[in-house]
C-alpha cells in the first residue's frame, strides 16, 4: 500500500462535510488507520439513546467497529483512545463499557470533559487510531 485511503462505510451514512470516517495511512510495513470522533448516532443523523450513557457508549463503539472492519482491522488493532464526555460523572460507566471493548489491545486513553458536541443530546465522543 502505497496510498493514503478514505474510509467511509455506507451503512454509517456517508458524510456531507469536508470530512472522512477515517483516514488509512501506509507507514512502512504498517498501517495507520484514523477514525474521526464518533457520536452516538444512526445511519441517517440522528442521536439515539438520548439520556442512556451506557447504550449511548455502545452505540459508539459499535459504529467505530464497523469502520475498523471496512479497513480490515478490528478493536484488537487499536493503539489509543480519545474519548470526549460532557459529564466526567459519567467516566464509570463509560470506561466500564471501554474496557469491555479492549480486553485485548488496551490502548492507550484519553478522557476529557468537554461542553458540548455538534449534536444536542450526545453524552460522549470517541476517535480512535489503529495500527496493523
Amino acid at each position: 500500500m502505497s496510498e493514503i485511503k478514505r474510509i467511509n462505510p455506507e451503512s454509517l451514512g456517508v458524510p456531507t462535510k469536508a470530512y472522512s470516517q477515517s483516514v488509512l495511512v501506509p507507514c512502512g510495513d504498517k498501517e495507520l488507520l484514523f477514525v474521526t470522533g464518533q457520536l452516538p448516532q444512526d445511519s441517517e443523523g440522528n442521536v439515539v439513546a438520548i439520556g442512556d450513557v451506557k447504550a449511548q457508549t455502545k452505540q459508539v463503539f459499535s459504529r467505530i467497529s464497523t469502520i475498523l472492519a471496512e479497513a480490515g482491522f478490528s478493536l484488537d488493532d487499536v493503539v489509543k483512545v480519545q474519548i470526549f464526555v460532557t459529564d466526567i460523572k459519567n467516566g464509570k460507566i463509560i470506561s466500564g463499557v471501554r474496557d469491555e471493548m479492549f480486553k485485548k489491545s488496551r490502548p492507550a486513553s484519553t478522557f476529557v470533559e468537554v461542553t458540548g458536541f455538534v449534536k444536542e443530546d450526545c453524552a460522549l465522543e470517541i476517535e480512535v487510531i489503529a495500527v496493523k
